[in-house]
Protein backbone atom coordinates (compact mmCIF):
# COMPACT_ATOMS: atom_id res chain seq x y z
CA UNK A 1 0.00 0.00 0.00
CA UNK A 2 1.28 3.45 -0.93
CA UNK A 3 0.43 6.09 1.68
CA UNK A 4 0.41 9.85 1.25
CA UNK A 5 2.41 12.03 3.64
CA UNK A 6 0.23 15.08 3.01
CA UNK A 7 -1.95 15.45 6.08
CA UNK A 8 -5.02 17.55 6.67
CA UNK A 9 -3.84 19.94 9.36
CA UNK A 10 -7.15 20.39 11.11
CA UNK A 11 -4.94 21.67 13.93
CA UNK A 12 -1.71 23.65 13.48
CA UNK A 13 1.50 21.66 13.74
CA UNK A 14 2.67 24.28 16.23
CA UNK A 15 -0.06 23.77 18.81
CA UNK A 16 1.13 26.84 20.72
CA UNK A 17 -0.79 28.83 18.09
CA UNK A 18 -3.95 27.63 19.82
CA UNK A 19 -2.97 29.29 23.09
CA UNK A 20 -4.98 32.55 22.63
CA UNK A 21 -8.09 30.43 22.04
CA UNK A 22 -7.27 28.14 24.97
CA UNK A 23 -6.86 31.18 27.22
CA UNK A 24 -10.43 32.23 26.42
CA UNK A 25 -11.67 28.72 27.19
CA UNK A 26 -9.75 28.61 30.49
CA UNK A 27 -11.12 31.98 31.57
CA UNK A 28 -14.70 30.99 30.74
CA UNK A 29 -14.26 27.63 32.47
CA UNK A 30 -13.06 29.12 35.76
CA UNK A 31 -16.61 29.90 36.84
CA UNK A 32 -18.03 26.51 35.84
CA UNK A 33 -19.18 24.24 38.65
CA UNK A 34 -20.64 20.74 38.66
CA UNK A 35 -24.08 22.31 39.14
CA UNK A 36 -23.67 24.33 35.92
CA UNK A 37 -22.54 21.41 33.75
CA UNK A 38 -24.56 20.77 30.61
CA UNK A 39 -26.38 17.38 30.74
CA UNK A 40 -23.82 15.28 28.78
CA UNK A 41 -20.91 16.66 30.83
CA UNK A 42 -22.79 15.86 34.03
CA UNK A 43 -23.36 12.34 32.67
CA UNK A 44 -19.63 11.98 31.94
CA UNK A 45 -18.87 13.16 35.48
CA UNK A 46 -21.23 10.48 36.84
CA UNK A 47 -19.60 7.79 34.65
CA UNK A 48 -16.15 8.73 35.96
CA UNK A 49 -17.41 8.58 39.54
CA UNK A 50 -19.00 5.14 39.23
CA UNK A 51 -16.55 3.37 36.89
CA UNK A 52 -13.04 2.98 38.36
CA UNK A 53 -11.55 1.86 35.02
CA UNK A 54 -12.74 5.04 33.28
CA UNK A 55 -11.52 7.15 36.19
CA UNK A 56 -8.11 5.42 36.18
CA UNK A 57 -7.58 5.77 32.42
CA UNK A 58 -8.72 9.39 32.27
CA UNK A 59 -6.55 10.34 35.23
CA UNK A 60 -3.51 8.62 33.74
CA UNK A 61 -3.98 9.97 30.21
CA UNK A 62 -3.86 13.51 31.63
CA UNK A 63 -0.80 12.67 33.75
CA UNK A 64 0.91 11.13 30.68
CA UNK A 65 0.70 14.31 28.58
CA UNK A 66 4.32 15.23 27.68
CA UNK A 67 5.84 17.60 30.22
CA UNK A 68 6.46 20.37 27.69
CA UNK A 69 2.77 20.30 26.64
CA UNK A 70 1.12 20.16 30.06
CA UNK A 71 0.95 23.92 30.43
CA UNK A 72 -1.45 24.01 27.48
CA UNK A 73 -3.83 21.34 28.73
CA UNK A 74 -6.17 20.54 31.64
CA UNK A 75 -4.25 19.46 34.73
CA UNK A 76 -6.88 17.07 36.08
CA UNK A 77 -10.30 15.54 35.36
CA UNK A 78 -12.20 18.39 37.01
CA UNK A 79 -10.53 20.98 34.81
CA UNK A 80 -11.02 18.82 31.72
CA UNK A 81 -14.75 18.62 32.37
CA UNK A 82 -15.01 22.38 32.88
CA UNK A 83 -13.16 23.02 29.61
CA UNK A 84 -15.40 20.59 27.71
CA UNK A 85 -18.47 22.25 29.24
CA UNK A 86 -17.42 25.55 27.64
CA UNK A 87 -16.26 24.11 24.31
CA UNK A 88 -19.59 22.46 23.46
CA UNK A 89 -21.22 25.89 23.41
CA UNK A 90 -18.64 27.40 21.04
CA UNK A 91 -18.16 27.23 17.27
CA UNK A 92 -14.87 26.31 15.55
CA UNK A 93 -12.70 29.41 15.05
CA UNK A 94 -10.39 30.05 12.13
CA UNK A 95 -6.81 29.85 13.34
CA UNK A 96 -4.46 31.14 10.65
CA UNK A 97 -2.34 29.51 8.05
CA UNK A 98 -3.54 26.17 6.73
CA UNK A 99 -5.21 25.15 9.96
CA UNK A 100 -8.53 25.32 11.72
CA UNK A 101 -9.22 24.74 15.35
CA UNK A 102 -11.24 21.62 16.05
CA UNK A 103 -12.22 22.67 19.55
CA UNK A 104 -12.71 19.31 21.27
CA UNK A 105 -9.52 17.97 19.72
CA UNK A 106 -7.61 21.04 20.80
CA UNK A 107 -8.49 20.08 24.38
CA UNK A 108 -8.07 16.30 24.04
CA UNK A 109 -5.32 15.86 21.43
CA UNK A 110 -2.35 15.10 23.68
CA UNK A 111 -4.39 12.66 25.78
CA UNK A 112 -5.21 10.63 22.66
CA UNK A 113 -1.57 9.71 22.01
CA UNK A 114 -0.85 8.37 25.50
CA UNK A 115 -0.90 4.72 26.54
CA UNK A 116 -3.85 5.36 28.87
CA UNK A 117 -5.61 7.36 26.15
CA UNK A 118 -5.33 4.51 23.64
CA UNK A 119 -7.30 2.33 26.04
CA UNK A 120 -9.66 4.98 27.33
CA UNK A 121 -11.07 6.11 23.99
CA UNK A 122 -11.84 2.51 22.97
CA UNK A 123 -13.79 1.88 26.18
CA UNK A 124 -17.42 1.56 25.08
CA UNK A 125 -19.05 3.44 27.97
CA UNK A 126 -16.67 6.39 27.55
CA UNK A 127 -17.16 6.39 23.77
CA UNK A 128 -20.93 6.45 24.35
CA UNK A 129 -20.50 9.40 26.70
CA UNK A 130 -18.62 11.32 24.02
CA UNK A 131 -21.32 10.44 21.51
CA UNK A 132 -23.84 12.21 23.77
CA UNK A 133 -21.48 15.18 24.11
CA UNK A 134 -21.15 15.41 20.33
CA UNK A 135 -24.92 15.22 19.85
CA UNK A 136 -25.43 18.06 22.32
CA UNK A 137 -22.76 20.16 20.60
CA UNK A 138 -24.33 19.45 17.20
CA UNK A 139 -27.57 21.00 18.41
CA UNK A 140 -25.65 24.18 19.21
CA UNK A 141 -23.81 24.12 15.86
CA UNK A 142 -27.15 23.79 14.06
CA UNK A 143 -28.49 26.89 15.78
CA UNK A 144 -28.10 30.63 15.08
CA UNK A 145 -25.85 31.28 18.10
CA UNK A 146 -23.06 29.35 16.36
CA UNK A 147 -22.73 31.91 13.54
CA UNK A 148 -20.61 34.36 15.51
CA UNK A 149 -17.38 32.94 14.01
CA UNK A 150 -18.52 34.09 10.56
CA UNK A 151 -16.88 37.49 10.98
CA UNK A 152 -13.86 39.35 9.52
CA UNK A 153 -11.84 39.34 12.76
CA UNK A 154 -8.54 37.47 13.22
CA UNK A 155 -10.35 34.26 14.27
CA UNK A 156 -13.23 34.76 11.84
CA UNK A 157 -14.08 32.86 8.69
CA UNK A 158 -14.57 36.11 6.78
CA UNK A 159 -10.98 37.21 7.48
CA UNK A 160 -8.67 37.68 4.50
CA UNK A 161 -6.52 34.71 5.55
CA UNK A 162 -9.59 32.45 5.61
CA UNK A 163 -11.01 33.82 2.36
CA UNK A 164 -7.74 33.10 0.58
CA UNK A 165 -8.41 29.39 1.19
CA UNK A 166 -12.20 29.07 1.21
CA UNK A 167 -12.80 29.79 -2.52
CA UNK A 168 -16.30 31.05 -1.72
CA UNK A 169 -17.09 31.71 -5.39
CA UNK A 170 -17.52 27.94 -5.70
CA UNK A 171 -20.48 28.00 -3.29
CA UNK A 172 -24.00 29.28 -2.89
CA UNK A 173 -24.03 32.17 -0.38
CA UNK A 174 -25.04 35.81 -0.03
CA UNK A 175 -21.85 37.86 0.00
CA UNK A 176 -23.52 41.04 1.30
CA UNK A 177 -25.74 39.44 3.97
CA UNK A 178 -24.95 39.19 7.66
CA UNK A 179 -23.20 35.85 8.28
CA UNK A 180 -23.31 35.41 4.47
CA UNK A 181 -26.95 34.45 4.93
CA UNK A 182 -26.19 31.19 6.76
CA UNK A 183 -28.48 30.22 9.62
CA UNK A 184 -25.86 28.28 11.58
CA UNK A 185 -22.24 27.13 11.63
CA UNK A 186 -23.22 23.78 10.10
CA UNK A 187 -25.09 25.50 7.28
CA UNK A 188 -21.89 27.36 6.46
CA UNK A 189 -19.69 24.31 6.75
CA UNK A 190 -21.91 22.14 4.55
CA UNK A 191 -22.63 24.93 2.08
CA UNK A 192 -23.76 23.62 -1.33
CA UNK A 193 -21.87 24.21 -4.54
CA UNK A 194 -22.75 26.94 -7.00
CA UNK A 195 -24.20 25.63 -10.27
CA UNK A 196 -21.45 24.44 -12.59
CA UNK A 197 -18.72 24.57 -9.93
CA UNK A 198 -17.95 20.83 -10.24
CA UNK A 199 -18.44 19.59 -13.82
CA UNK A 200 -18.62 15.79 -14.08
CA UNK A 201 -16.00 14.19 -16.33
CA UNK A 202 -17.52 12.26 -19.25
CA UNK A 203 -20.93 11.73 -17.61
CA UNK A 204 -22.01 9.24 -20.28
CA UNK A 205 -18.82 7.17 -20.25
CA UNK A 206 -19.33 4.44 -17.64
CA UNK A 207 -15.64 3.51 -17.68
CA UNK A 208 -14.62 6.85 -16.14
CA UNK A 209 -14.89 6.71 -12.34
CA UNK A 210 -14.91 10.12 -10.69
CA UNK A 211 -13.94 11.52 -7.30
CA UNK A 212 -16.66 11.33 -4.65
CA UNK A 213 -15.23 14.21 -2.59
CA UNK A 214 -12.92 17.18 -2.90
CA UNK A 215 -9.97 15.36 -1.38
CA UNK A 216 -6.28 14.45 -1.44
CA UNK A 217 -5.35 10.84 -2.13
CA UNK A 218 -4.06 9.18 1.03
CA UNK A 219 -3.64 5.56 -0.02
CA UNK A 220 -4.38 3.12 -2.85
CA UNK A 221 -4.22 -0.53 -1.80
CA UNK A 222 -4.58 -3.44 -4.21
CA UNK A 223 -5.42 -7.08 -3.48
CA UNK A 224 -6.97 -6.08 -0.16
CA UNK A 225 -7.24 -8.89 2.38
CA UNK A 226 -10.46 -9.89 4.09
CA UNK A 227 -8.62 -9.87 7.42
CA UNK A 228 -5.55 -7.76 8.22
CA UNK A 229 -3.78 -6.53 11.35
CA UNK A 230 -4.99 -2.97 10.74
CA UNK A 231 -3.44 -1.71 13.99
CA UNK A 232 0.13 -2.15 12.69
CA UNK A 233 2.36 0.75 11.65
CA UNK A 234 1.46 0.20 7.98
CA UNK A 235 -2.29 0.24 8.84
CA UNK A 236 -3.41 -2.18 6.10
CA UNK A 237 -7.10 -2.15 5.22
CA UNK A 238 -9.10 -5.07 6.66
CA UNK A 239 -12.32 -5.56 4.71
CA UNK A 240 -14.00 -7.61 7.43
CA UNK A 241 -13.54 -4.76 9.91
CA UNK A 242 -14.29 -1.96 7.45
CA UNK A 243 -17.60 -3.48 6.35
CA UNK A 244 -18.61 -4.75 9.80
CA UNK A 245 -21.12 -7.44 10.67
CA UNK A 246 -24.01 -5.51 9.10
CA UNK A 247 -22.35 -5.72 5.66
CA UNK A 248 -20.64 -9.10 6.01
CA UNK A 249 -22.47 -10.43 2.94
CA UNK A 250 -20.36 -8.09 0.77
CA UNK A 251 -17.02 -9.42 2.04
CA UNK A 252 -16.62 -11.98 -0.81
CA UNK A 253 -17.51 -9.25 -3.32
CA UNK A 254 -14.57 -7.01 -2.43
CA UNK A 255 -12.01 -9.56 -1.18
CA UNK A 256 -8.84 -9.18 -3.23
CA UNK A 257 -10.07 -5.92 -4.69
CA UNK A 258 -8.91 -2.31 -4.38
CA UNK A 259 -9.36 0.40 -1.76
CA UNK A 260 -8.94 4.04 -2.76
CA UNK A 261 -8.71 6.36 0.28
CA UNK A 262 -8.59 10.16 0.21
CA UNK A 263 -8.93 12.83 2.90
CA UNK A 264 -10.56 16.23 3.20
CA UNK A 265 -8.97 19.31 4.71
CA UNK A 266 -10.85 22.08 6.56
CA UNK A 267 -11.35 24.18 3.44
CA UNK A 268 -12.64 21.46 1.12
CA UNK A 269 -16.22 21.05 -0.02
CA UNK A 270 -17.80 18.65 2.50
CA UNK A 271 -20.44 16.71 0.62
CA UNK A 272 -20.07 13.31 -1.03
CA UNK A 273 -21.14 12.32 -4.54
CA UNK A 274 -21.51 9.09 -6.45
CA UNK A 275 -18.40 7.98 -8.37
CA UNK A 276 -20.54 5.95 -10.83
CA UNK A 277 -24.07 5.73 -12.18
CA UNK A 278 -26.09 2.89 -10.71
CA UNK A 279 -28.61 1.71 -8.13
CA UNK A 280 -28.39 2.01 -4.36
CA UNK A 281 -28.44 -1.44 -2.74
CA UNK A 282 -27.62 -0.52 0.86
CA UNK A 283 -27.06 2.75 2.77
CA UNK A 284 -26.60 3.10 6.52
CA UNK A 285 -24.32 4.53 9.22
CA UNK A 286 -22.07 2.06 11.06
CA UNK A 287 -21.56 3.32 14.59
CA UNK A 288 -17.99 3.27 15.90
CA UNK A 289 -15.39 5.10 17.94
CA UNK A 290 -14.65 8.84 17.91
CA UNK A 291 -11.32 9.71 19.55
CA UNK A 292 -9.30 6.52 19.03
CA UNK A 293 -6.02 6.46 17.13
CA UNK A 294 -3.43 3.83 16.25
CA UNK A 295 -1.02 2.88 19.04
CA UNK A 296 1.62 2.27 16.39
CA UNK A 297 1.72 5.99 15.59
CA UNK A 298 2.65 6.92 19.17
CA UNK A 299 2.07 10.48 20.31
CA UNK A 300 0.32 12.26 17.46
CA UNK A 301 -0.26 16.00 17.96
CA UNK A 302 -2.20 16.16 14.68
CA UNK A 303 -5.03 14.11 16.26
CA UNK A 304 -5.90 11.26 13.86
CA UNK A 305 -4.19 12.52 10.72
CA UNK A 306 -1.55 9.77 10.86
CA UNK A 307 -4.10 7.06 11.78
CA UNK A 308 -6.29 7.28 8.69
CA UNK A 309 -5.88 3.67 7.62
CA UNK A 310 -6.63 2.43 11.13
CA UNK A 311 -9.77 4.54 11.61
CA UNK A 312 -11.51 3.10 8.52
CA UNK A 313 -11.94 -0.07 10.58
CA UNK A 314 -13.08 1.38 13.91
CA UNK A 315 -14.62 4.84 13.53
CA UNK A 316 -18.22 5.88 12.84
CA UNK A 317 -18.73 5.69 9.08
CA UNK A 318 -21.37 5.62 6.36
CA UNK A 319 -21.56 2.56 4.11
CA UNK A 320 -23.26 3.05 0.74
CA UNK A 321 -23.40 0.15 -1.72
CA UNK A 322 -23.99 1.13 -5.35
CA UNK A 323 -24.49 -1.46 -8.09
CA UNK A 324 -23.01 0.26 -11.12
CA UNK A 325 -24.91 0.23 -14.40
CA UNK A 326 -21.73 -1.05 -16.05
CA UNK A 327 -21.62 -4.79 -15.21
CA UNK A 328 -17.82 -4.77 -15.55
CA UNK A 329 -17.71 -2.46 -12.50
CA UNK A 330 -20.49 -4.13 -10.52
CA UNK A 331 -20.80 -3.29 -6.83
CA UNK A 332 -18.96 -0.22 -5.51
CA UNK A 333 -18.82 0.79 -1.85
CA UNK A 334 -18.62 4.48 -0.90
CA UNK A 335 -17.46 4.79 2.71
CA UNK A 336 -17.18 8.27 4.26
CA UNK A 337 -15.42 7.98 7.64
CA UNK A 338 -15.71 10.38 10.57
CA UNK A 339 -12.82 11.55 12.74
CA UNK A 340 -12.90 12.97 16.27
CA UNK A 341 -15.67 15.58 16.59
CA UNK A 342 -16.21 15.66 12.83
CA UNK A 343 -18.02 12.35 12.81
CA UNK A 344 -21.58 13.11 11.73
CA UNK A 345 -22.10 11.13 8.52
CA UNK A 346 -25.46 12.29 7.13
CA UNK A 347 -26.81 10.15 4.27
CA UNK A 348 -29.24 11.97 1.98
CA UNK A 349 -32.92 11.13 2.55
CA UNK A 350 -33.21 10.05 -1.09
CA UNK A 351 -30.34 7.53 -0.84
CA UNK A 352 -32.33 4.37 -0.11
CA UNK A 353 -32.25 0.83 -1.55
CA UNK A 354 -33.57 0.82 -5.10
CA UNK A 355 -32.90 4.52 -5.73
CA UNK A 356 -31.13 5.44 -8.94
CA UNK A 357 -28.10 7.73 -8.85
CA UNK A 358 -26.13 9.24 -11.68
CA UNK A 359 -22.40 9.80 -11.70
CA UNK A 360 -21.67 12.94 -9.68
CA UNK A 361 -25.04 12.97 -7.85
CA UNK A 362 -24.92 13.99 -4.19
CA UNK A 363 -25.11 11.15 -1.64
CA UNK A 364 -24.73 12.93 1.69
CA UNK A 365 -22.45 15.12 3.79
CA UNK A 366 -20.13 15.39 6.77
CA UNK A 367 -21.89 17.65 9.29
CA UNK A 368 -19.19 19.84 10.80
CA UNK A 369 -16.39 18.75 8.66
CA UNK A 370 -15.30 15.52 7.25
CA UNK A 371 -12.17 13.61 7.36
CA UNK A 372 -11.51 10.73 5.05
CA UNK A 373 -13.37 8.41 2.71
CA UNK A 374 -12.83 5.13 0.89
CA UNK A 375 -14.06 3.67 -2.37
CA UNK A 376 -14.04 -0.13 -2.55
CA UNK A 377 -13.85 -1.91 -5.91
CA UNK A 378 -14.12 -5.59 -6.84
CA UNK A 379 -11.03 -7.44 -8.13
CA UNK A 380 -10.19 -6.74 -11.75
CA UNK A 381 -12.38 -3.64 -12.06
CA UNK A 382 -9.70 -0.94 -12.28
CA UNK A 383 -7.64 -0.73 -15.48
CA UNK A 384 -5.64 2.25 -14.28
CA UNK A 385 -5.80 5.04 -11.74
CA UNK A 386 -5.70 8.66 -12.88
CA UNK A 387 -4.77 9.86 -9.39
CA UNK A 388 -1.77 9.00 -7.22
CA UNK A 389 -1.05 9.49 -3.52
CA UNK A 390 -0.73 13.17 -2.71
CA UNK A 391 -2.84 14.27 -5.70
CA UNK A 392 -5.86 16.50 -5.08
CA UNK A 393 -9.08 15.72 -6.95
CA UNK A 394 -12.34 17.66 -6.94
CA UNK A 395 -15.77 16.07 -7.10
CA UNK A 396 -16.40 14.92 -10.65
CA UNK A 397 -12.78 14.76 -11.73
CA UNK A 398 -11.58 11.34 -12.97
CA UNK A 399 -9.71 9.12 -10.52
CA UNK A 400 -9.75 5.80 -12.38
CA UNK A 401 -10.59 4.02 -15.63
CA UNK A 402 -12.46 0.72 -15.44
CA UNK A 403 -11.79 -2.31 -17.63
Amino acid sequence: MTVSKFYKQWLPEDTALLEPWRSEIREAAESATAESFHPPIAELRALIDRDPVVRMNMTEMIEQIPEDKKKYHPKDIDQLLRWLNVVIQTAPPFIGGAAVGTPLSAVLMWTMGTSAGFEAYRYQSLNAAFKRILAFWTTFLNGPNSRYVLNPGPFGWQSKAALDQLHMDDYQYNKSALYWGFGSWNQFFTRPLAPGARPISEPNNSKVIVSACDSTVYAIEHNVASYSKFWLKTQPHSLHDMLGAASAQYLPTFAGGTVYQAFLNPFNYHRWHSPVSGTIRRAFVQEGLYFSQANSEGEDPTIQDHSEGYITQVQTRAIIMIEADDPAIGMVCVMPVGMVEISSCIIGAHIIPGARVTKGQELGLFQFGGSTHCLLFRPGVIKEFRAATGDFRKVGQPIAIAN
